[in-house]
């Protein structure tokens, strides 16, 4: 394992929260089960934080920030295996990778090209997001939740309060990544892997 892995993110600690999931009676509509989630959700949304503070404090040069993004990326989106087969850990797992993509792509376009220049309020974007994924248009919900993840890595609040009015799908979830990446970003503690 490279320095830098440890440094921000390694294989293992990945697999020590599959394990978890694994092992856990999980609920889906429990708290307890959503608190996991968001642990885990929380706790990669770190290791993305790290590398682009380091970016910003000039420790990291952008090939090396991208590399180490790219790093973390494959670690964190790699297909789970669970020793048998778990639908609710494989969903609840896939929930964290929908979640977390946006914030991947939204950390490489900050590194790339810097924040977006947005014409109106993040709101305004999340819901022409939220349009475009009713619409069946993807591409152009990805690319609005994109620009919003560049402006909160630039400091910008977001209020996820917004997404009260939205119906759940994957901007919902993109944005809730961006929220974990906004958390990771003011409060860059490790979250704890409970025993």
């Amino acid at each position: 394992m490279t320095e830098a892995e440890e440094r921000y993110y390694s294989p293992e600690r990945w697999q020590n929260w599959l394990t978890r999931v694994e092992e856990e009676d999980l609920d889906l509509e429990s708290e307890e089960t959503g608190r996991l989630l968001m642990n885990i959700q929380n706790d990669a949304a770190i290791a993305i934080a790290k590398i682009l503070t380091a970016y910003d404090d000039d420790t990291l040069g952008e090939e090396e920030a991208l590399d180490e993004l790219s790093t973390v990326h494959d670690i964190v989106m790699a297909e789970p295996e669970f020793e048998s087969e778990n639908e609710e850990a494989e969903i609840l797992i896939g929930s964290v990778q929908t979640s977390l993509s946006c914030a991947f792509f939204a950390a490489e376009e900050f590194i790339v090209a810097g924040p977006a220049e947005l014409e109106d309020d993040m709101d305004a974007y999340i819901r022409a997001a939220a349009d475009a994924e009713a619409a069946d248009d993807l591409d152009s919900a990805l690319g609005y939740i994109v620009q919003v993840g560049t402006r909160v890595i630039d400091g910008e609040e977001l209020d996820i309060e917004v997404l009260d009015e939205l119906e759940f799908g994957l901007v919902t979830e993109w944005v809730n990544g961006l929220d974990s990446l906004q958390s990771g970003l003011s409060e860059p503690e490790v979250v704890e892997e409970e025993d």
